[in-house]
C-alpha cells in the first residue's frame, strides 16, 4: 500500500486576507506544514509584495519575489468582497474555515460587515486573528503601521544607535508570534469546542524582541547597559570577527587559549562573575583589539572553535545563504514551476508531517473557480460573478 506524506496541519482550512509581510509570512507557516490556506485578494488592488522584488519580470506579472518567498502552497482567490456579492461569497467560505487571518487597520474589515463578531454568526467556531501594528486597544489602535514605523515607536530603532536594521524582522517575528497565537487558539477550540478572537500588535511583538533592555528601561535603579568584550565583534587581517564569549567561564576559556598562542592578558583570567564582564569589557576589549588583528578571520575561527569558543566571521548574506550547512538543512527549495527561484520553507524539520513545498506561489485568481466550484456557485453564477468586476 502506498503510503501518502500528509503534512502535519493537513486538513485545516486557512483565509488569508493579508498582504506585505507579516499576515501573508504567517499564513505561510500553515501552508507549509499541509493546511490548505487560501488568499483573498481585491481584483483591482492586490498584494502589493506581488509587484515588488529585484526581478523586474516577475515583478510585472505579479509574482514577485517579494511575494513568492512567502507564497507557496498557497491558492489565490481574487474577490472584491468590499461589494455585497464578494462578501457573501467570503462568508460562505468562512462557514467551511477554521481560522481567518487578516491585517488591515483596526476596524477596516468591521466596515465591510467582516469583523469577528459578523464571521462568528455564520460560524461559532472560527478562529479569528486580526494582525496590526499597535493591537485594536489604545490610543493607536487604529493606526496604520509598517515594519519600519515599528521599529521607530518600539525604541528599536534608538537601540541600533539611530540606524534602522536593514531587514523587516518585526514583520517576519510577528508572523511567527500569530502562527502560535492560532495554534494555541486552535488546540483550545479541541478542548472546549469554542472558537476565539486574537489581536495580535506588531508593537508588543518589537519590545518582546528586546525584553531585557525594555524591562529594564522601566527600572528606575537599573544601571546601564555596558558593551561586553566578550560578544563584539574585532577587525582580523582579513575582515570582521564577531566573538561569542558570553559568560565568565568562556572569558576564562579566552584567557587560556590565547596564552597558549603567546598572548598573556591577566584580566581574562580573573573574570569571575558578570560584574567582573561589566567592569574590565573595557580594557580587555582594548587588549583583544591587537592579538585578532593578527590573523585572518578564518584562522581565528579554527582556533577558537578548537577551544570550544563560539566565533563567526561577519559575512555578506550572498555567502551566507550559499553556505554548506544551509545546503545540508535544506533550508531552501527550488520553486516547483521555476527550480531557478529558490523559496525558503521553515526554519526546522520534523521527523513527521513537517513542512514541505508541493506549490508554486500561484497567480492572482489562479484558484478561483475551483474555490467558488467547491462553495456550490454554478458556472453562470462565477460568470456573474465576473462579468460584474466582483471577481477577476
Amino acid at each position: 500500500m502506498e503510503f501518502v506524506v500528509m503534512g502535519a496541519l493537513a486538513g485545516l482550512r486557512i483565509i488569508e486576507v493579508s498582504q506585505v509581510l507579516a499576515g501573508p509570512f504567517c499564513g505561510y507557516q500553515f501552508a507549509l506544514l499541509g493546511a490548505e490556506v487560501i488568499k483573498v485578494e481585491l481584483p483591482h488592488s492586490p498584494d502589493c509584495a506581488r509587484g515588488r522584488g529585484p526581478l523586474p519580470a516577475l515583478n510585472a506579472d505579479g509574482i514577485g519575489l517579494t511575494y513568492q518567498v512567502q507564497g507557496g502552497n498557497k491558492k489565490s482567490l481574487a474577490l472584491d468582497f468590499r461589494a455585497e456579492p464578494g462578501r457573501a461569497a467570503l462568508l460562505k467560505l468562512v462557514e467551511r474555515a477554521d481560522v481567518f487571518l487578516e491585517n488591515y487597520s483596526t476596524g477596516v474589515l468591521d466596515g465591510f460587515g467582516l469583523g469577528y463578531e459578523d464571521l462568528r454568526k455564520c460560524n461559532p467556531k472560527i478562529v479569528h486573528c486580526s494582525m496590526t501594528g499597535y493591537g485594536e486597544t489604545g490610543p493607536r489602535a487604529t493606526k496604520g503601521a509598517y515594519d519600519n514605523t515599528i521599529q521607530a515607536s518600539s525604541g528599536t530603532i534608538a537601540q541600533c544607535d539611530g540606524q534602522k536594521p536593514g531587514v523587516s524582522f518585526v514583520d517576519y517575528a510577528a508572523g511567527y508570534s500569530a502562527a502560535f497565537a492560532i495554534s494555541a487558539a486552535l488546540l483550545q477550540r479541541e478542548r472546549t469546542g469554542e472558537g476565539c478572537h486574537i489581536s495580535a500588535s506588531m508593537l508588543e511583538v518589537a519590545l518582546s524582541l528586546m525584553a531585557p533592555e525594555a524591562a529594564s528601561k522601566q527600572v528606575p535603579e537599573a544601571r546601564l547597559k555596558v558593551p561586553e568584550a566578550g560578544i563584539s565583534a574585532f577587525d582580523t587581517a582579513d575582515g570582521r570577527l564577531m566573538l561569542g564569549a558570553f559568560k565568565p567561564t568562556q572569558y576564562r576559556k579566552l584567557g587560556a587559549c590565547l596564552a597558549s598562542l603567546g598572548h598573556n592578558i591577566p584580566l581574562l583570567a580573573g573574570v569571575s562573575d558578570w560584574n567582573d564582564v561589566e567592569s574590565h569589557s573595557a580594557a580587555i576589549r582594548a587588549s583583544l583589539e591587537p592579538v585578532f588583528r593578527e590573523r585572518t578571520a578564518e584562522e581565528w575561527q579554527a582556533v577558537l572553535e578548537a577551544a570550544d569558543i563560539p566565533a563567526e566571521k561577519i559575512l555578506p548574506l550572498e555567502e551566507a545563504v550559499a553556505s554548506p550547512q544551509i545546503a545540508a538543512r535544506g533550508y531552501f527549495a527550488p520553486s516547483p514551476d521555476d527550480p531557478s527561484i529558490p523559496l525558503p520553507l521553515a526554519a526546522y524539520r520534523m521527523s513527521l508531517g513537517g513542512p514541505m513545498l508541493t506549490g508554486a506561489p500561484p497567480k492572482l485568481g489562479h484558484h478561483n473557480y475551483q474555490i467558488l466550484e467547491g462553495l456550490g456557485y454554478s458556472p453562470e453564477e462565477i460568470a456573474a460573478l465576473r462579468n460584474s468586476g466582483v471577481m477577476q
